[in-house]
């Protein structure tokens, strides 16, 4: 009986972070923005298709108010498909086969995001690993009852994991130019100068490495995930905390509070994989 709630309990926490990913990018693409101008304005990668394929010139098609239109209008696209995903996996007990199709185009959506925010960063790599968790978990909870995914749900979950903390730890030490929104953050929320702020990610980026590796561990498991889980948590916070001001609360709730959501479950996923390894 005690297992069944375990096992229970992991899969409703898994479903509340892809529910909070999808709500948390809806938010995102309906509100605000994303980045597919950087995909649809890549002259090298658009212009022989464009002066080719269409027959127009570059920059008649890059200076086009058609283009706008189009980009604009298929951003909001994409928030209703996250908006709908978020629905079809609250409702999927009951709707199974249309939440199922429409979860599914949800993922590959949150895929091709994870991909555009690669290539606004010159493709670099961590970049698109850092998304890993958000763009997998739905795939799995559609899959969840598969033999294969539960067979190796464990091992899954921990690499998807360790990818996204090896990613985050890789731009926290200055493998990749430390981004200015991680100085700014340790700087607003712990007051430190810019160099105490670059020597604090350091070391938090080498505790990233250290928690991704020790999961693999069955002795020390269970502590890394703890702290992977408080990391996680702290890291999703943080997004709220920073520039936080009463005067401008739901303003600047309204411009945040997405980025906080979708970063959830990169705390929650190593809960889930604790109640795994307790059930096991």
């Amino acid at each position: 009986m005690e297992n069944e709630l375990r096992l229970s309990k992991s899969f409703k926490l898994l479903k509340i972070s892809v529910v909070l990913v999808f709500l948390g990018r809806a938010w995102q693409f309906i509100f605000w923005d994303a980045p597919f101008r950087t995909f649809f304005w890549n002259e090298n990668l658009l212009k022989p298709f464009v002066e080719t394929v269409i027959g127009i010139d570059w920059q008649t098609y890059a200076n086009s108010p058609q283009l706008d239109v189009f980009i604009d209008s298929s951003v909001f696209a994409f928030g209703i498909l996250y908006l709908l995903s978020a629905i079809g996996v609250i409702l999927y007990s009951k709707i199974e086969t249309i939440a199922k199709s429409i979860i599914f185009l949800g993922g590959i959506g949150l895929l091709i995001l994870a991909y555009l925010l690669m290539s606004e960063k010159f493709y670099q790599f961590s970049q698109f690993f850092e998304y890993s968790i958000q763009f997998s978990i739905p795939f799995i909870f559609v899959f969840y009852h598969k033999g294969f995914i539960q067979k190796h749900l464990i091992l899954i979950l921990k690499l998807l994991i360790a990818a996204v903390f090896i990613a985050h730890g890789l731009y926290a030490v200055g493998f990749y130019p430390i981004p200015g929104l991680f100085l700014g953050m340790v700087i607003d929320i712990l007051g430190l100068t810019e160099q105490g702020a670059r020597n604090f990610l350091l070391i938090v980026g080498v505790l990233d490495f250290i928690g991704a590796m020790l999961i693999f561990v069955p002795k020390v498991a269970k502590y890394a995930l703890i702290y992977l889980a408080i990391w996680g948590f702290l890291t999703s916070f943080a997004r709220l905390v920073a520039g936080f001001s009463f005067d401008f609360f739901w303003e600047l709730l309204h411009q945040n509070l997405f980025e906080t959501i979708y970063r959830l479950p990169h705390g929650i996923l190593p809960i889930i994989v604790l109640l795994k390894l307790k059930n096991k």
